[in-house]
């Protein structure tokens, strides 16, 4: 499903993708069993920190990962405030539609990067390749971006689909009539193989929570 390009397996060959893709979900503006959930989270995360400063939850490997990715272009990672947030500041994870919820709690719970798109628009096939910083897409918030150069990304053949430093693309945002999603996830170097899949794993019980009928398409680390 997911076409790795010599490209990427050349600049980046010890990262690795996640993806998942089910069919017959919904995505509403509320889901009471995915809010308890979301409660539940934020307890877990706010127990586990308890007494740690900013340095400590920094110092987590897998945030030490993607700072080391994210430096490269003078950028910060967006999951590690997001945790800084519901941990240090004790405010709760954004209330959204419940696809792109679940994205966020599986963020937080797992500190993996991930996009969330609507599987019926994505265009295969979809490949993950490097930036050479002529590629351009337009961003949720409907600007346009051109990517950086030698970031991942990953494109289907009406486009970009979504970038490491600039996140998922508007063309195939999920909506309120959302059927069918794909989520993938970038692990660059120092994401083991195993936190990918048990990352899926999550994310795929989160979506149960919502559509207990969903059926998953296809769940696999690259």
């Amino acid at each position: 499903m997911l076409i790795l390009t010599e490209t990427w397996k050349s600049a980046y060959s010890n990262a690795a993708i996640g993806i998942l893709v089910m069919k017959n979900v919904t995505n509403p503006a509320t889901c009471p069993a995915l809010e308890v959930r979301k409660i539940a989270l934020e307890a877990e995360l706010r127990a586990r920190f308890a007494g740690q400063t900013r340095a400590d939850i920094r110092a987590l490997p897998e945030l030490r990962a993607y700072t080391a990715y994210y430096k490269q272009f003078k950028k910060t990672y967006h999951v590690q405030l997001q945790l800084e947030s519901v941990v240090l500041k004790e405010k709760p994870i954004p209330s959204v539609a419940a696809l792109v919820e679940t994205m966020f709690m599986g963020e937080l719970k797992n500190f993996l990067l991930t996009a969330v798109h609507d599987w019926d628009i994505v265009q295969p096939p979809i490949s993950i390749n490097v930036a050479d910083g002529s590629e351009s897409y337009v961003m949720m918030n409907g600007e346009a971006q051109t990517l950086k150069h030698g970031d991942m990304y990953i494109a289907d053949a009406g486009g970009v689909l979504s970038s490491i430093i600039y996140g998922p693309d508007r063309r195939t945002q999920v909506t309120a009539n959302t059927r069918s999603v794909l989520f993938t996830v970038y692990a660059p170097e120092g994401i083991v193989p195993e936190m990918v899949q048990q990352h899926l794993e999550d994310m795929r019980d989160f979506v149960w929570l919502i559509a207990p009928g969903a059926e998953v398409v296809e769940l696999n680390v690259l």
